[in-house]
Order: structure tokens, then sequence, then C-alpha cells
């Protein structure tokens, strides 16, 4: 199903995970231990819990330990999990939650960029901030992900080709949105043990195509089994017809899928027959009818699409049966 890049890391999909919760408010690990073999049922080659889309920030560090470990244990060592270990605060106090989440049994702790250095500081307080965590925290693997929350700060090519080359940076969830600049960052990280994953599903065949090692984006909590299927065979000459398809309506469903994320994600599994609520505690825009409708023709879009491409449905298959 995956294969080994020169990371520590497969490539593939690496989902950003979502956080079930019960109607009463409460963190459903139940079915978070449902939801993680969905991912793996769908091809997933490795899981990225407690992130954004987990709503990380609305949980308490307590359940972020739990949810993760939930995960990790679930997953059974089948493949790889990452999660979030930096949640502001002094380097010092970021190092040590590294410690307290890598603890839980992940392969790698990611490192919110935007938390390192506040929005008005240069690259080199950034930079002299990331060594220092690094120096913190000993032999711990560790990633970036350039979270738009509380801001989106961008690494610099160059800084992050630095950092990558102290041995300790196996994984970067790239939101920069220019292919130019995720090739070039590519490029400068090559023959290092590290894989750079996109999030913008945009340049998800350039992204593949320039050497990434694989997608961590949220379309993933819809529609997984066909990012599973674009990394699959983004470079196949015999499909490139529907290859090209498929890109083709990344790009033309990006905005609905944004909507009201990620309780339109809940809404989506939850109409394929996915037991979750949908139920957020992060504050979104309201899930109206009219989003409703558009997401139900969105479901209908992928349903089809997925069919003329002889992909499985994985809810409509043995999962869906051990669900029930």
């Amino acid at each position: 199903m995956t294969t080994k890049p020169s990371s520590s890391l497969p490539k593939g999909f690496i989902p950003v995970m979502l956080t079930p919760f019960l109607e009463s408010g409460k963190v459903d690990f139940e079915g978070l231990k449902v939801l993680t073999d969905m991912y793996l049922e769908a091809g997933a080659a490795g899981l990225f819990a407690n992130c954004l889309s987990s709503e990380m920030f609305e949980l308490s560090e307590t359940e972020r330990l739990e949810v993760t470990s939930t995960v990790v244990q679930q997953v059974g060592g089948r493949v790889p999990v990452v999660a979030t270990g930096t949640f502001g605060g002094p380097v010092e106090e970021q190092a040590a939650y590294v410690k307290r989440i890598y603890a839980t049994g992940v392969d790698a702790v990611i490192v919110i960029t935007g938390l390192l250095a506040d929005e008005n500081e240069p690259d080199t307080v950034f930079a002299s901030q990331a060594k220092k965590l690094i120096a913190l925290t000993e032999n711990v693997p560790l990633g970036f992900y350039e979270c738009p929350v509380p801001y989106k700060r961008l690494i610099d090519s160059d800084l992050l080709a630095e950092l990558v080359q102290t041995g300790r940076v196996v994984y970067h969830k790239d939101t920069c949105l220019d292919i130019q600049e995720v090739t070039k960052r590519i490029d400068v990280t090559s023959g290092n043990e590290f894989g750079l994953y996109d999030a913008y599903m945009v340049n998800a065949v350039a992204s593949l195509n320039a050497g990434a090692a694989g997608l961590s984006c949220i379309q993933g909590n819809i529609y997984p089994e066909l990012v599973v299927w674009i990394c699959e065979n983004y470079n196949n000459p015999e499909r490139k017809a529907d290859v090209d398809r498929v890109q083709a309506f990344f790009v033309d469903s990006m905005e609905i899928v944004h909507t009201a994320y990620p309780t339109i994600a809940k809404y989506c599994l939850q109409k394929r027959g996915f037991p979750i609520s949908t139920y957020t505690r992060r504050e979104v825009d309201a899930l109206t009818q009219n989003i409703k409708e558009r997401a139900d023709q969105l479901l209908e879009d992928v349903e089809n699409l997925q069919s003329e491409l002889g992909i499985r449905d994985i809810l409509k298959g043995s999962l869906l049966t051990q669900l029930k």
C-alpha cells in the first residue's frame, strides 16, 4: 500500500484527524478509535493526531494527551502517528510538552511555526527559538506545521534546509500554497530523512510530481479514498486523464470543503454512514441548510467520480458492516 521515501515517514496520505465529540461536548474516545480505523481502511500511510482539524486549541492539555494516546494505541504500530506538541509559552515549556506528547508513543512531534516567534518578529528570532527547541528535546523526531492559527508563519526554504540537516526534522506540513516554493523546499532538503506533505490540494499532483512525500489535507476528512488514489496514481501515465479529472475535482470542491470546517467534514462523514456527531467545539460558521445542500451535492459528485474510477467506497463495504 505504501513505500518508504528518504524520510522516516512513509509516502502517501497522512490525514489531519478530526476529533469526534459526544453531544454533551466530551471527547468521544470510542468514536475516535473507530475513526482511526476508518482512515486506515481508506489507505492512509500515517496519521496526524491532535492537529487543527482535531480542534487541538479547544482541547485541554490532558485531552490532547488522551486523544493522542488513544490514536497510538488503536493504530497499534500499523502506521506511524504524529501529533502536535507545542501550544505557546516559553520555549522551555514547549519543549517539556513535546516530551509529554512523545511519551504517548508517537513517531514524531509537530511544532507549530507561529508559536515559536511573534508575527512581527524576524526569521532570526524564529530560527533561534527553533534551534533552542531542537536542543531541548533531545532525540525526539520533530516536524513543522505552518498552521494558520494563531497566524501562519512560513519557513524560509534555506532555514528549513538548515533545520532539516540537524537530522531531527522528519516531517513538514506545507501550507505555503505556492508550487514554486514547494519545489524549492523539496530541492533544498533532498537527501535527508525528511518528507514534505502538502496541505494544498490545488497543487496536489504538481507537488507529488515535484517530489513531495505525500499529502496532509482536510479533504481527506470527507473523501479520503480520492486522496489516497491520487497519491498512488499521480504519475501513472496510463491514468493521466483520470488524474487530471481528480485534480480538477480537488480544485472545484476547494471552497465548499473549507466552508464551516470541521463541522462540514463531520456532516459529510455522517451522511456517508459513519457514526459521528457534528458537534464541534471550535467556533466556525453555522452549517446552514444551503451549506448542507451543497455538501450533499459534493458527496453525490464524489460517489459518481469514485464509481467511474473504480475506487472502493470504504463506508459501503466491510468497514460499515463492522461499525453497525
